[in-house]
């Protein structure tokens, strides 16, 4: 049963909770906050708002319409155990004071409207996704960029750089070889008891987790895996991840990054989408008379997602970093096809099991750098539209695509090669996502005049790199 408001105001009491914090996500995916003394908080000022100044927070409004409301959804609230001082947290909603309606560049209020919309169509009532966010864990980071300058160091103890380093009391010579991190035991894997202590921390945050591991790359890489969700509380629990992996790494010495790709020549990491739509508490991607058991809706939602994968992208990989992560040669999901197992294919269909319930796509080229509200709604506008015009995938490639000759590979689509090329690529392609005013106009425009910024910003800048390749030519 979900919380109203004089529930949390009895958590507050029954706790002893000293601060409200109330938080929501701004149009890029990061969490904002204020907090309040939890005294002060009232039935009314839940359901009236709480106000702040939208022109500072980036994507969101100009300075002469700055006032805006967030609203608790007291169905959100839990105990951040993190902090100190005994803090309940809030995730809010964002509405326009002057008309009190649902603010149009609100990514939560996005990814509800997207619920909404499926619903209206008929053709399910459910949309479950189950992203597996992966991270890098650095012992120490440092970067800076200046006019005469630009570099970044990081490091990890298990990095197998950190073969001949010094170390106090000896080196003890366990470090994880370039590509192979999939999977090892203490001592190799460094970051077992850490990677335990994040689940065990989301978990009280009402996180359901199946599993967590060290991933392929050297230098602290590792994946935690929730169980799968509904478009709106997956977005809810993904940013709670975030923040519950970057607090713990914190608090045990380390720093936490989504980057894409920040080590060069190692794998990077993504956050492969799982999805499915059910209707009436039944599934709806099983069919076991069709390849890999999906059904033809299953289908066409994945030819809706392959057609519309270059626009989706600058949603759900939506950095300059991210196309360093999108290339050949490091398991990359890079061709727009589907396939059983092929991990080089944008899209595999699980076969650890023939359950009608488990029958799902992976959608494997979006990064955890996305905003999850926005990345899941985008991601079931195009399936749906697949749906709807009955939009055909290619046909399935269950060999392995780097083997193919130059001719056999000829016609297959790959992915952008650039934020640049995905913004083009979104400008071009976006009557999908308006179905329904699930997104809008002006949010759209907005997220691609800032996203264009910042691939001005990078084109604009030497690359280290560059002086290696030309400084005495």
């Amino acid at each position: 049963m979900s919380m109203t408001a004089k529930d949390v105001l009895k958590l507050i009491k029954d706790h002893d909770i000293k601060i409200v914090d109330t938080r929501f996500t701004d149009l890029f995916g990061a969490w904002q906050h204020y907090s309040l003394p939890a005294s002060r908080l009232t039935e009314d000022m839940m359901e009236e708002g709480l106000g702040f100044d939208g022109s500072s927070i980036k994507g969101f409004q100009v300075i002469n319409e700055s006032d805006m409301l967030m609203v608790p959804d007291p169905s959100s609230a839990f105990v951040d155990t993190t902090l100190g001082v005994p803090t309940l947290v809030l995730i809010c909603d964002i509405i326009d004071p002057l008309v009190r309606e649902p603010y149009s560049r609100d990514p939560r209020n996005v990814a509800k409207k997207a619920e909404a919309y499926l619903k209206s169509t008929g053709l399910a009532d459910t949309a479950y996704f189950g992203p597996e966010a992966e991270f890098f864990l650095f012992s120490d980071v440092r970067f800076s960029q200046a006019a005469n300058h630009g570099y970044y160091f990081v490091d990890s103890p298990e990095a197998v750089w950190n073969t001949g380093a010094e170390v106090p009391g000896g080196n003890k010579g366990y470090r994880i070889r370039h590509k192979e991190g999939y999977f090892p035991v203490p001592p190799t894997d460094t970051l077992q008891d850490l990677r335990s202590k994040m689940i065990l921390k989301m978990m009280e945050f009402g996180i359901d987790i199946e599993l967590h591991h060290h991933e392929v790359a050297t230098a602290g890489q590792c994946e935690i895996d929730m169980r799968f969700d509904t478009l709106v509380k997956m977005a809810d629990q993904l940013q709670k991840y975030k923040y519950v992996v970057r607090q713990i790494a914190r608090e045990h010495g380390y720093s936490a990054t989504f980057m894409p790709k920040p080590l060069f020549g190692d794998n990077g990491s993504g956050m492969h989408c799982h999805q499915s739509l059910w209707k009436d508490g039944e599934p709806l991607f099983f069919d076991e008379t069709q390849y890999a058991l999906l059904s033809k809706m299953a289908q066409y939602y994945t030819g809706g997602i392959l057609k519309h994968a270059p626009a989706l992208l600058a949603i759900c990989a939506p950095s300059t970093n991210s196309y360093r992560r999108l290339v050949p040669g490091f398991e990359a999901p890079i061709n727009l096809v589907y396939s059983v197992r092929n991990r080089s294919a944008a899209i595999r269909v699980p076969t650890y099991s023939s359950s009608p319930k488990s029958r799902r796509i992976e959608f494997r080229a979006p990064d955890a750098m996305c905003n999850p509200y926005l990345a899941f709604a985008a991601m079931m506008m195009a399936g749906l539209d697949g749906i709807m015009n009955k939009i055909e995938p290619p046909a399935p490639l269950d060999v392995d695509i780097y083997e193919l000759s130059p001719e056999e590979k000829a016609d297959i689509r790959g992915t952008p090669g650039s934020l640049s090329e995905a913004l083009d690529a979104l400008e071009d392609d976006y009557e999908f996502l308006l179905q329904g005013g699930v997104f809008t106009p002006d949010l759209l425009e907005a997220y691609i005049d800032a996203k264009r910024r910042e691939a001005v910003s990078i084109a604009l800048r030497p690359h280290p790199y560059e002086f290696s390749m030309y400084y005495d030519a």
